[in-house]
């Protein structure tokens, strides 16, 4: 495919998430500048991260490190924001921290001293955002829901760290609107203890509206804007 070809593929795509966000917000009652949009990346090359830059996208999202690292330092004249989404391995923080601005998947406290001993050492700040996990199965990641003030608090009193918020992935086979709705008061109760975390990450692709109809002020979008991703060969 040509790159012409590429942008415009993208370009129409971009365009009818941004009609999507537009009427979830309209349906919520909520400004369309209450949510950003992160555009996440992984699979797909840099040449897409620079379309996506040129068409107004300003966050950008990847889950793995290897791949993220290089295609940050690929990327980096355009000034974007990166957003780390996926797992993270405590021996991978000396890395992210080297590009990410904001981490949602903070799950434990073992993982916010690497981060906070990186940041420090790197001389930057993070924002991090208390991943939860809303079906309280850490498998795919997140934080129990019992737990997540406790890690919130780890986070807040941690050097070179900001505590941002939550971030949660609706669980397999449940309604997204009732396990956003979860999040939802999570949010609230980690924001009354620190008024400064207001972010809530939470939808994809499939549950945008719901995630806007609950509160959600970061989107993580993928598939919607880039097209199905082919299975990673490792």
């Amino acid at each position: 495919m040509t790159e012409e070809k590429r942008r415009d593929q993208i370009a129409a795509a971009l365009a009818e998430v941004e009609a999507s966000i537009a009427e979830a917000c309209r349906a919520a009652g909520r400004a369309r500048e209450e949510v950003t949009l992160v555009a996440v990346t992984k699979t797909y090359p840099a040449s897409d991260v620079r379309i996506l830059a040129d068409l107004g996208i300003r966050h950008v999202g990847e889950n793995r490190d290897q791949e993220a690292a290089v295609k940050a330092h690929e990327c980096a004249d355009l000034g974007l924001t990166w957003h780390f989404v996926g797992q993270l391995q405590t021996n991978k923080a000396r890395s992210v921290v080297g590009y990410a601005d904001v981490v949602h998947s903070v799950d434990r406290p073992r993982l916010v001293e690497a981060l906070s001993r990186e940041a420090v050492r790197a001389g930057r700040e993070v924002t991090c955002l208390v991943q939860v996990a809303l079906d309280d199965d850490p498998g795919r990641g997140g934080a129990r829901q019992a737990d997540t003030a406790a890690v919130a608090d780890v986070v807040a009193g941690a050097p070179g760290l900001r505590l941002g918020g939550v971030m949660a992935v609706a669980p397999l086979g449940e309604d997204p609107a009732r396990a956003f709705a979860r999040l939802r008061d999570i949010a609230e109760s980690v924001r009354a203890a620190h008024p400064g975390a207001g972010i809530i990450s939470a939808g994809m692709s499939g549950d945008m509206a719901e995630a806007v109809a609950n509160g959600a002020t970061h989107l993580r979008v993928g598939t919607a804007l880039l097209g199905r991703r082919k299975p990673l060969v490792r």
